[in-house]
């Protein structure tokens, strides 16, 4: 929402609010699935509020989906197919297709987000949208899940917080059809909010992935516009991705030639040491 005085207030959380100046109102529209809105702020550039709660902004964005997508990818080193669930703005898809896959799919519930993010925030995807590689499936995530021949590598759950049309990719039935949808050795992670300021969000995620797969944690990222501390992104898998040693995760890096805003080898190993209380919601 936005009050009186030019601020959009957002009030995700019940006893803690976060506003941000807005100079200007670019869009604002009602959808079938939610209310989009895109203000311009001095600090953040183009802000996208959903519901009055903020997703995207072009400023930090890179933050956000360079940890979402070049932790499993590198990790995982070998990856040729992605599947991304949800990820309208375009970020996740740009990450991605910077390496050399062979197919992204990328599954968005709202055809007006992608519309309007093509519009009003192209800087965000960056082309990703006209890319041959991209596969863009506008459906139901969860159901889109049921339906697929799976033999996805890595799979990114860029969902909006469990309310209203994301609250389905937090569930224990959803994460054991993303399982069945990956590859032998693959990744799935998803996002999983603050855990200062969402601890259930996380402790529920990590008790489904503790009775799918071998190998579960979480890792962290600082992003500026996701008040309460650092953002939770869950992990899981079979595979043996995350004993990749950080010299093999070096030269990977390297050899890809790609450069980063935040990402790097070193932040990558340093994502996985948890402080206390995050590692405590794990056990």
């Amino acid at each position: 929402m936005t009050d009186m005085t030019g601020w959009s207030v957002e009030r995700l959380h019940e006893d803690h609010a976060q506003a941000l100046r807005v100079t200007s109102v670019l869009y604002d529209s009602e959808t079938e699935h939610q209310r989009l809105r895109v203000i311009e702020n001095p600090t953040f550039g183009r802000v996208l509020t959903l519901d009055g709660v903020v997703q995207v902004t072009e400023r930090d964005n890179f933050i956000y989906h360079e940890m979402m997508t070049h932790v499993p990818l590198f990790a995982h080193g070998a990856a040729k197919r992605v599947l991304i669930v949800g990820g309208g703005d375009g970020g996740m898809a740009r990450e991605a297709l910077r390496h050399p896959l062979e197919r992204v799919t990328m599954v968005e519930i709202d055809a007006g987000v992608v519309d309007f993010s093509k519009e009003y925030l192209p800087a965000i995807s960056d082309g990703a949208f006209d890319d041959p590689r991209l596969d863009l499936v506008i459906a139901d995530g969860a159901a889109f899940m049921r339906e697929t021949e799976g033999g996805y590598d890595v799979i990114i759950v860029d969902s909006t917080d469990p309310v209203g049309p994301g609250e389905v990719l937090f569930t224990d039935h959803f994460y054991g059809l993303a399982k069945r949808a990956l590859a032998p050795g693959g990744i799935l992670v998803t996002q999983n909010g603050v855990p200062f300021m969402q601890p259930e969000e996380l402790r529920g995620t990590m008790r489904a992935f503790s009775a799918l797969f071998g190998d579960t944690t979480c890792y962290l990222a600082t992003v500026p516009t996701y008040a309460g501390g650092p953002m939770a992104f869950g992990w899981g898998t079979d595979g043996l991705a995350r004993e990749t040693s950080p010299s093999d995760l070096a030269a990977r890096v390297a050899a890809s030639g790609l450069d980063f805003g935040y990402y790097s080898a070193a932040v990558h190993s340093a994502a996985f040491a948890l402080p206390g209380y995050v590692a405590r919601l794990l056990a």
